[in-house]
């Protein structure tokens, strides 16, 4: 018996992966995030399967669903939104686990920034503007950040930044990059991303409060801010395919 830690995407079905679609198919217990997952990836569930939406259940209780399908010699297809990995809570998940002696693997799944950049047709490492991003999240009414891990700190890095859970902090958000980033740094809030109501929001630190709030948007929605939001067109090629810059697979051109 086996729980599979499946990461469904961001909300388009077609981004599941093929080996997280074949472990759903195949498991004849099937837990997921009900107000993340759609319903097209669950369908892919046996028929027979029992399929429980967690949304409501706390982590003994999910835990004890787990207890029970090994008792019963079943594998469990434990459905998370996004990449598992990434603010997944399987860490503490996987505790209990390993506790009881229950063997897991993660599948892995398309995170909600790749879906953003996709939607929005950009990259988000664009040669001497931006090389690096930063995950992270608001942590106003939730589980602290370590120290050191503030906004703030990273906001001199003037990197990238993807800010989960902040779309209520807005003004904190503004408040505490402004200093380092400028009224002017272009921000996209995304809504659902890749799901069919999608809203991708564009706008900079000054205005995008104003409209955030005249969507009415105040939930599941990532923040992400820095220069690579803008349409950069200004910008040098990257070393990659420079023909005067040879490598392994490319001979210099003379």
């Amino acid at each position: 018996m086996k729980v599979y830690f499946v990461g469904a995407g961001p909300g388009d079905p077609d981004l599941l992966t093929l080996k997280g679609q074949r472990i759903i198919s195949k498991c004849p217990v099937c837990l997921y995030a009900g107000s993340l997952v759609p319903e097209a990836i669950i369908n892919g569930a046996p028929e027979d399967a029992l399929v429980m939406d967690t949304a409501g259940m706390n982590l003994t209780e999910t835990h004890e669903q787990i207890i029970s399908a090994r008792d019963r010699g079943e594998d469990v297809a434990r459905v998370h939104s996004g990449d598992p990995s990434l603010y997944g809570a399987i860490a503490e998940q996987i505790r209990l686990l390993k506790k009881d002696n229950i063997d897991y693997e993660i599948i892995p799944g398309v995170p909600a920034y790749t879906a953003v950049a996709a939607a929005l047709g950009i990259e988000l490492t664009i040669p001497e503007i931006s090389q690096s991003l930063i995950l992270t999240r608001m942590s106003m009414k939730s589980t602290s950040m370590p120290k050191g891990e503030t906004l703030k700190n990273f906001a001199a890095t003037g990197t990238t930044l993807a800010i989960h859970l902040g779309i209520r902090y807005l003004r904190e958000i503004e408040r505490q990059l402004i200093p380092h980033y400028g009224e002017d740094c272009p921000v996209i809030v995304a809504y659902r991303a890749s799901w069919p109501d999608a809203i991708y929001l564009k706008g900079t630190l000054s205005d995008i409060r104003i409209k955030v709030k005249k969507e009415k948007i105040t939930r599941t929605a990532l923040i992400m801010v820095g220069p690579a939001m803008a349409d950069i067109r200004d910008f040098r090629d990257s070393a990659l395919y420079d023909p005067q810059i040879p490598h392994l697979l490319r001979p210099k051109v003379n």
